[in-house]
């Protein structure tokens, strides 16, 4: 397909938003060395996108085509209908335009007394010092275009208006839910809100503190976020109007805040109107992976680029997670998998703990002739499942029992915000405030029926010393990162 024929998937746009997408396409070409004989224009496109994504105020659904061909450079922009030209100035009395100058309106970035890093052709061939002298010609550019104030000229006329909703249960949007439709990168507060007790402000920085200790280790915290494998970014959920970036942790109060985010992106829609109320959305949609954008996704749709773009959006989004007791949120898996007849845990988690560590044979096909017959997995068949050596070496631990510092990588990821399952209520109002969309949503109301963690005595009563001790080691990290006290009452005779 040529980049013309992608123009339907675009929204409505201002000229002001045209004009973003002029300059980082410049910008684009000036950072990787891409010029009209380089490259196939689906590798170009690719390279638009990017920055399209990363500076405009509204998440794209296609890639851009305002790119002129050498045989008819001055050929109309396929989606705002205006003609591509030369850059300003000199340059538009040039006999032979440059063909990859992008379309510039009068609002531009040179009026703000910004300029484009000078071009260096072909990246390829400078040296390790060269491009690294390079790169920060480019990153000073992007930071002043990025965090700039860019005022709108009068003759980039209105953002068109918002379709409105039809009637419905719903209401309808209010003027504070217009106001933050539309992500603006020159917008990103970088001072947090209002922290009770400097609460936050203490989280965090122990948090940092232990992440910078050289005396505290365990496994993957020497490594960068390069290191981290694409397939181990699943829990990252980015929602590109707010710029709020999500880890979400099972057993956490996961799936309301995972509402919360389908609320914000508007990634999921009713007879055609995005969902306004968090509880509307059903659950079996709250937990499809096709519902969130996550940063896995990101090598699919901008290839070997994925990374330079989630470490963009890393930077200037808002971050956050929500952490509990690592041993309450075991028990609290335990019951929900295993106590409740679930037929995918059993057949792939159920069946072989009752192999291995129950001695039993011949087990049922299904979940309910199981229960029936009264073969459950313990809460010893599971600790001893945790335990064994064997576990992982054949797969890494499920999502709802792996450690959370290894579910969002808090060494290598600065989270602006760490909430607690604990003070789920307080948490969950300062972070909308932070946020800016409390006049918008309200957080669901917690589930009062959640394990409890006066209940740990009675749950590990049954389980031997050296494994509880075992076990600690193996979620200590979690214990320390998250500044939950070490349990002692658990942990000695």
């Amino acid at each position: 397909h040529t980049l013309c024929q992608v123009r339907q998937w675009f929204p409505p746009l201002s000229l002001r938003e045209y004009r973003r997408v002029a300059v980082c396409l410049h910008v684009c070409f000036r950072v990787f060395g891409v010029t009209p004989e380089s490259g196939s224009v689906g590798h170009k496109a690719i390279l638009c996108l990017i920055f399209w994504e990363t500076t405009a105020s509204i998440p794209i659904r296609a890639t851009p085509c305002c790119i002129p061909t050498q045989d008819s450079p001055e050929s109309l922009c396929c989606s705002c209908g205006l003609r591509l030209s030369p850059l300003l100035g000199q340059e538009r009395e040039r006999k032979q335009p440059d063909p990859w100058t992008p379309c510039f309106f009068p609002d531009s970035p040179r009026s703000s007394g910004l300029s484009l890093p000078p071009s260096r052709g072909d990246t390829g061939h400078i040296g390790a010092r060269g491009r690294q002298e390079f790169t920060s010609d480019v990153d000073a550019f992007l930071q002043k275009l990025l965090g700039g104030s860019l005022k709108q000229s009068p003759l980039s006329g209105k953002r068109p208006e918002q379709p409105s909703v039809p009637a419905s249960s719903r209401p309808g949007l209010s003027n504070a839910e217009e106001s933050v439709r539309g992500y603006d990168w020159s917008a990103r507060d970088t001072q947090q809100g209002p922290d009770p007790g400097g609460q936050q402000a203490e989280r965090r920085s122990v948090l940092r503190g232990l992440c910078a200790n050289a005396s505290f280790v365990f496994p993957t915290k020497e490594r960068s976020f390069d290191d981290i494998p694409n397939y181990e970014l699943n829990h990252l959920i980015v929602d590109d109007r707010h710029g709020v970036i999500y880890c979400y942790v099972p057993k956490v109060a996961c799936t309301n805040w995972k509402r919360v985010m389908i609320v914000l992106s508007e990634s999921l829609l009713d007879r055609g109107t995005p969902y306004r109320d968090p509880l509307d959305i059903p659950r079996e949609y709250v937990h499809n992976s096709s519902t969130h954008l996550t940063f896995n996704k990101f090598w699919r749709r901008y290839g070997k680029f994925s990374r330079h773009l989630m470490k963009i959006k890393l930077k200037k989004y808002t971050k956050f997670l929500f952490v509990r007791d690592p041993f309450v949120r075991l028990i609290s898996a335990f019951r929900s998998k295993f106590q409740l007849e679930n037929e995918e845990f059993y057949r792939k988690f159920a069946v072989p703990m009752l192999k291995m560590y129950a001695n039993r044979t011949g087990l049922p096909a299904s979940v309910s002739e199981a229960f029936s017959a009264g073969l459950k997995v313990s809460f010893a068949n599971f600790i001893q499942y945790l335990l064994d050596p064997r576990t992982e070496k054949l797969a890494p631990f499920n999502e709802h029992w792996r450690q959370v510092h290894r579910l969002c990588h808090p060494c290598q990821i600065d989270y602006d915000f760490v909430g607690k399952l604990e003070t789920l209520d307080q948490d969950a109002a300062q972070l909308l405030r932070l946020l800016k969309v409390d006049k918008v949503l309200h957080f669901p109301p917690s589930y009062r029926n959640r394990t409890a963690s006066s209940w740990e005595e009675d749950w590990f009563a049954t389980i031997p010393l050296a494994w509880r001790q075992q076990l600690y080691k193996l979620y200590e990290a979690d214990f320390v990162l998250f500044g939950y006290p070490k349990p002692e009452h658990l942990l000695r005779d």
